[in-house]
């Protein structure tokens, strides 16, 4: 019944069921050269999403406190359906980092010396505790390169680097390194969970490390890695081979 009034023609209707795509997935040589021809914050990011299987806005929403270079461990806060979680800090990224927020550090002291340094606080934190979004730990590791005045407070803030800076270089980069497939900041996290999975490790490892609350989203990976060449010889090499 809608709004009152009965509808017997919906009886026996059945929904559609939505089919799921399999995720594009790049080869680990599609991968080195897209990083190849990427450069300064986008090579930084991108090697964190392939590096630790992280979402783009994810990877831009990290603040410093959520990095952790001795563990090498990342803390993701406030994931998809509001799950933080701990991931991986790939080898290959942690110098790069290093470097990064060292000149990071320095633009916020240069922001504190000119009364700025502010950024956005989860929740009621700013309320709490009213100095601390000019604190060093909770400014973001990769902010955007200009300020703005945030109106209600007066206060100059940084935000992150905005998502189209990392699309559109991604983009970019797909093209100059001559990758056919339709590849975007996502496929790194799809590439992350296949190429693990073709390492051996335990899909219940992969679903922790990439945030699915199910093990069936996690699943999806295993039909990538068991079609075409990846999982099925083709009976022609056989038969050409005798």
């Amino acid at each position: 019944m809608v709004l009152g009034v009965e509808l017997s023609w919906v009886d026996g209707v059945v929904r559609a069921r939505v089919q799921r795509r399999l995720p594009i997935v790049l080869s680990r040589t599609e991968v080195r050269a897209i990083l190849d021809v990427l450069d300064g914050d986008p090579r930084l990011v991108a090697l964190l999403l392939y590096g630790a299987g992280l979402r783009l806005l994810e990877a831009l929403r990290l603040r410093v406190k959520d990095v952790d270079l001795v563990r090498r461990e990342l803390t993701v806060r406030s994931g998809k359906g509001d799950r933080d979680r701990v991931t991986l800090l790939p080898a290959a990224a942690i110098e790069g980092l290093r470097s990064h927020l060292s000149a990071v550090r320095r633009r916020h002291e240069e922001d504190l010396r000119r009364g700025a340094g502010w950024v956005e606080l989860p929740s009621a934190l700013d309320r709490k505790y009213p100095q601390a979004g000019r604190e060093w730990a909770w400014q973001w590791v990769f902010p955007a390169t200009r300020t703005y005045l945030h109106r209600e407070t007066g206060q100059v803030r940084r935000h992150h680097l905005h998502e189209t800076v990392l699309q559109r270089a991604v983009h970019a980069a797909v093209r100059r390194a001559q990758v056919t497939k339709a590849a975007s900041c996502h496929t790194f996290r799809h590439s992350f969970a296949t190429h693990l999975l073709e390492d051996g490790y335990d899909i219940r490892t992969i679903q922790e490390l990439l945030g699915h609350k199910d093990v069936s989203t996690t699943m999806i990976y295993t039909h990538v890695l068991n079609r075409g060449p990846a999982g099925v010889r083709s009976p022609v090499d056989r038969l050409l081979e005798s």
